[in-house]
């Protein structure tokens, strides 16, 4: 039972580490090298996990050499354009100009349903609005909607208007105190209390989630009373 424990928080976070050099994106956003290495690492660690006859390095070593290799086609790709187009492809265009590019729709075996159903998703309900569709490497498709189907910008409406855009910092997290968030606002812990106490609260432990970005915008969210 200890054996199987320990086998399996080591292959959890080393799968945890190796997912984590791939970046933040999600599985329908993996390119194709990275969602096969996705798959195989999982099988690889299941092994081991399960089969206690099979030695643990037989199932770390070939993760660490997928890891590894992983990071040398991404170190490739960053250095040749033309390997990068090879190994993760290239976009391809389905509609250019308000034209239905079929023989780029067989080539990528792309349905005129799939199609329309990815307009309506996006809130494009008439293929003639749509200028351009792209089909990203990642399946997901970008549309550029004709000039007269997208929303006015404040530019084009020729208005005036303040950038008072700004970050807001967490500083209670489920009544822990961010000390870090704190110093970057140039508050401090009297300054937190009193915000806290003129909110109905005595102490931050009772608030879930309070967020800084302005002395008048300041966002404080009790915790909800446990449900016996």
């Amino acid at each position: 039972m200890i054996t199987a424990f320990f086998r399996t928080v080591i292959l959890y976070f080393l799968i945890t580490l190796t997912l984590r050099l791939m970046g933040k994106r999600q599985i329908g956003e993996l390119e194709p090298s990275e969602l096969v290495l996705t798959m195989m690492v999982s099988d690889l660690a299941t092994v081991p996990m399960q089969d206690f006859g099979i030695p643990l390095l037989s199932g770390i070593i070939p993760i660490l050499t997928l890891m590894a290799l992983s990071m040398l086609l991404s170190q490739l790709s960053l250095k040749s354009i033309r390997f990068r187009e090879v190994s993760c492809g290239t976009p391809t265009v389905l509609i250019d100009r308000g034209r239905l590019c079929q023989a780029a729709m067989k080539r990528n075996r792309f349905t005129i349903d799939e199609l329309l159903e990815e307009l309506r998703s996006q809130g494009y309900c008439d293929l003639q609005a749509v200028k351009y569709a792209v089909l990203e490497n990642s399946g997901q498709l970008s549309i550029l909607p004709w000039p007269q189907e997208q929303p006015a910008s404040i530019r084009q409406l020729h208005q005036m208007v303040e950038d008072e855009t700004v970050l807001p910092l967490v500083l209670i997290n489920d009544g822990r105190v961010l000390e870090k968030n704190l110093s970057r606002c140039g508050k401090d812990p009297a300054w937190l209390q009193t915000q806290v106490s003129a909110r109905g609260f005595s102490s931050p432990r009772e608030v879930f989630l309070l967020t800084f970005a302005q002395p008048d915008r300041i966002l404080c969210i009790g915790k909800e009373a446990e449900k016996s």
